[in-house]
């Protein structure tokens, strides 16, 4: 039988490899050089579709594609500053979701764009209506910042404040038998509460209630800045809905009404005689990231995703992004080494993890500082708990209003299962050898109240290691780290007034930030150096199988050879010349 499984692992790796690895790496490379050749037409309207979701920062592993990842924020960012100056591309038109977009990614986009206009091309948002569900007011707020917002005439303007729901499963769990055991530092590390409660506490209600307020708020606000509304009577109008789209117009919530087809007519009409729609993922493609120009480097160090240690982090097909400690301390390593680069930029989307993974990248960050190379954050959706551990010892921290950061706490602990599986006939038993602690974290048996107090001593060991780090690196007393920490989140304008943000904005902030703290010119032009680097499909399917680059070249040219038809033929001829030999009667090739 263990043969068996093993044959068939063996029979799906190859499966896997020879159908859709082996030629998704010829796909990649034939797009790779086709898109060395400029594909903008001589009079271009970029298309920027967000319906399908964002990444913050674009994948390392060329294979996660398969995952379902396309354009990243920061992608967006970049080919819009390209196309600012882009004498081929004449205007942008942006189909936007009918829920909502990341806050902070909302804020990134809207600032890539109005600088996009500052160039005098026109800007087009095309919606399908606005639900209300999730974020859906920072979807109105990026379609607000273009020159004209437009929606289709079928289409409802539901939009009428910001909605979350939470689920709660501690009635479920102690009518089960399931038993959670927590320790948490403290009342608005929340992460917990949806295990062990059954409503929101109101530490959890405070907490949530403020950071949606801010993002409501500056969501409104940004958008009356931008369609020239008082945000007074902008709120007062959305909240009264929801309206039809003849309403929504006549409100002056949109611009005109029209299908996207009226749209596309519209922004080519604008672009001029013979305009090219565009997808923005293609232009973006052909551009390749800014490498910007000049002696001095900065270096733009990414980390997206849960953070854990380790290496490698997104090398396989489909995973989501993650922060390995070891892939990005190395990171900042090699930028420390590189006498180029006078300037670190950080960008940091996390929700939080590992404390010792954080650690590991916070070292690294210290050691650039050390090396005298100031390293400026650059906070994209998410710099909480872990995200924030790693920012905390930045020379300058950047984020966005909406950036959800803070959550400086802890929490940790385990689910009892044993009663709950027993009551369907599953007895779960443990055996330890060693010592009392050996067991504390088995889920057949509560804490006892020795290996609690152990576990809890932890928790607060790593607590008041956060607070000594956010102190040192934001030259705040430990008392006031203390009153503002306790696990609350905040938005990155809550944290700018309370000390926890220097400053509001995106990467390109942080870009000048990070010049200005290396003492470079402001006129003077620096190039970018990305770590870490992207892999190659080689190097991705080295690290995937376990061998070299020039192995998986190999894999992947003899897959490329077996396409062809003269070699299958002439495996087809030895494989038949081989049989004869050893006696067997082979029918003849047939003409197909």
């Amino acid at each position: 039988m263990k043969q068996f499984f093993l044959t068939m692992a063996g029979v799906f790796a190859g499966l896997l490899l020879f159908f859709i690895v082996i030629p998704f790496v010829l796909i990649t490379m034939a797009v790779s050089s086709a898109s060395s050749k400029d594909p903008t037409p001589t009079q271009a309207v970029l298309e920027l579709d967000l319906r399908d979701g964002l990444t913050d920062q674009a994948s390392t592993n060329p294979f996660a594609l398969l995952g379902g990842s396309g354009l990243s924020t920061l992608q967006v960012v970049d080919a819009l500053a390209q196309a600012q100056a882009d004498g081929k591309v004449k205007g942008l038109l942006i189909r936007l979701p009918e829920g909502g977009i990341t806050p902070a990614a909302a804020d990134e986009i809207r600032q890539a764009v109005l600088r996009f206009k500052t160039s005098g091309k026109p800007v087009i948002a095309h919606s399908q209506g606005f639900q209300p569900v999730g974020t859906a007011v920072s979807s109105y707020m990026l379609g607000a910042a273009a020159s004209e917002l437009w929606m289709q005439n079928t289409s409802s303007f539901q939009l009428a404040g910001f909605s979350a729901d939470s689920i709660f499963l501690g009635r479920a769990f102690q009518k089960y038998g399931v038993q959670p055991q927590f320790e948490q530092r403290y009342e608005y590390k929340n992460a917990v509460n949806e295990l062990t409660e059954s409503d929101f506490t109101p530490a959890h209600r405070e907490a949530m209630t403020a950071w949606m307020t801010s993002i409501y708020e500056t969501a409104l606000a940004n958008a009356a800045r931008d369609s020239g509304m008082q945000a007074a009577a902008l709120r007062t109008t959305i909240e009264a809905g929801p309206y039809s789209a003849a309403q929504a117009l006549q409100l002056k919530l949109v611009d005109k009404i029209g299908q996207v087809e009226d749209a596309e007519k519209e922004i080519k009409r604008r672009a001029g005689n013979d305009a090219e729609l565009l997808p923005l993922a293609d232009y973006a493609s052909s551009k390749g990231e800014r490498t910007g120009s000049g002696k001095n480097a900065i270096a733009i160090v990414g980390g997206e995703g849960a953070i854990s240690t380790g290496r490698g982090g997104g090398g396989g097909f489909g995973e989501g992004s993650e922060i390995r400690s070891d892939e990005v301390a190395r990171a900042i390593y090699d930028a420390i080494e590189d006498d180029a680069v006078k300037a670190i930029v950080f960008r940091v989307s996390s929700p939080g993890g590992s404390p010792d993974a954080s650690e590991q990248i916070l070292a690294a960050v210290r050691a650039a500082k050390a090396a005298g190379k100031p390293v400026v954050v650059s906070m994209g959706e998410y710099a909480a708990s872990g995200g924030y551990w790693i920012s905390s010892e930045a020379s300058w921290i950047v984020a966005q209003p909406t950036t959800i950061t803070g959550s400086i706490g802890v929490f940790g602990g385990k689910i009892v299962l044993a009663d709950a599986l027993g009551r369907f006939g599953v007895d779960m038993r443990n055996l330890t050898i060693g010592g009392e602690y050996a067991d504390a974290f088995s889920p057949a048996e509560p804490f006892n109240q020795a290996d609690r107090a152990a576990f809890a001593a932890g928790i607060d060991r790593t607590y008041e290691e956060f607070i000594t780090r956010v102190s040192t690196g934001r030259r705040l007393p430990a008392e006031r780290v203390r009153e503002i920490a306790r696990g609350r989140v905040w938005t990155g304008a809550q944290a700018r007034d309370i000390g926890l943000v220097d400053q509001l904005g995106g990467l390109n902030e942080a870009i000048a930030k990070a010049k200005e703290l290396a003492k470079i010119p402001a006129a003077d032009a620096v190039r970018f150096k990305r770590y870490p680097e992207a892999q190659s499909p080689f190097e991705a399917l080295s690290k995937m199988f376990g061998v070299s680059t020039e192995a998986a070249r190999v894999l992947v040219g003899i897959g490329g050879v077996m396409d062809d038809p003269q070699a299958q033929a002439m495996v087809r001829q030895v494989r038949a010349e081989r049989a004869r030999s050893s006696g067997a009667t082979v029918l003849a090739d047939q003409p197909w």
